[in-house]
């Protein structure tokens, strides 16, 4: 009797502490999934505080940056830089590059690599497209180019970018900061026209997204300001034997993307 009552209790004990072990693992694994939820509850906060604020700079900064664009274009009286030039769209998907030259006020001249010869040029008082073997020039009065607000004219500085562009955001991007936004008065046309400026204001990438899909893409290097320009380099002279055609179908296409020109 003795024996079986011995064995009673030790069977008693071993089960006890079977029932402990098993409770104590279950406390561990419930800590454990509680610290696990509260760890990632953390991390998801610290995701969303990071989207949500990590793109976008404060309002004052935002329009520090806008005036320090503007600033930097109005006071500038000249510019040279080579540019590349990129239009897809309308079944077209091409690249090209060349020389601008920029001089206050309203003079422009973009000299395209390849063909030699191929210009599109702002007097201040007209715009001429021309490409070698055209048998026609296009024309077009700058106040029509201009009036179509096209990217061109922020590197002329006659606007500021606050008042020109609606819903303007200004985000970090790289090394510098990409503002966007939509022109004034082109939202039927326009779907976005991006800015990727330099830390002292200088546009750098020009991005123009219409809504039919089309884009053409500005990007400027080898940035020389301030060079000595003569106004004959703003001269167009007319090749012999090549007719003048007014742009008023052609000016939309020009003002956007003047290696694209319609014909």
């Amino acid at each position: 009797m003795r024996i079986k009552g011995a064995a009673k209790r030790v069977d008693l004990w071993l089960m006890k502490r079977r029932l402990g072990a098993e409770a104590l693992r279950s406390l561990r694994n419930a800590k454990t999934t509680t610290f696990s939820a509260a760890c990632k509850a953390v991390l998801l906060i610290l995701i969303c505080i990071s989207i949500c604020c990590a793109p976008y700079l404060p309002a004052q900064e935002n329009d520090a940056l806008v005036r320090r664009v503007d600033d930097h274009y109005n006071h500038l009286s000249s510019l040279r830089a080579h540019y590349s030039e990129r239009y897809s769209g309308m079944g077209m998907d091409r690249t090209e590059e060349g020389t601008l030259l920029l001089k206050k006020p309203g003079r422009m001249r973009w000299s395209y690599a390849a063909p030699v010869g191929k210009v599109f040029v702002l007097d201040g008082k007209l715009a001429w497209f021309y490409t070698p073997g055209d048998a026609q020039a296009t024309r077009v009065p700058a106040k029509q180019l201009d009036d179509l607000r096209s990217p061109l004219r922020f590197l002329l500085g006659h606007t500021q970018l606050k008042k020109e562009l609606e819903n303007l955001t200004v985000a970090p991007d790289g090394s510098g900061y990409r503002i966007s936004g939509v022109p004034r008065g082109m939202e039927q046309r326009v779907k976005l026209l991006s800015l990727w400026v330099s830390p002292a204001g200088a546009i750098e990438r020009m991005r123009l997204e219409e809504v039919d899909g089309a884009v053409t893409e500005f990007v400027f290097s080898d940035l020389k300001e301030n060079v000595p320009v003569k106004d004959s380099d703003f001269s167009f002279v007319l090749p012999a034997g090549v007719t003048v055609v007014d742009g008023s179908t052609t000016i939309k296409r020009l003002s956007i993307a003047p290696g694209c020109a319609a014909k």
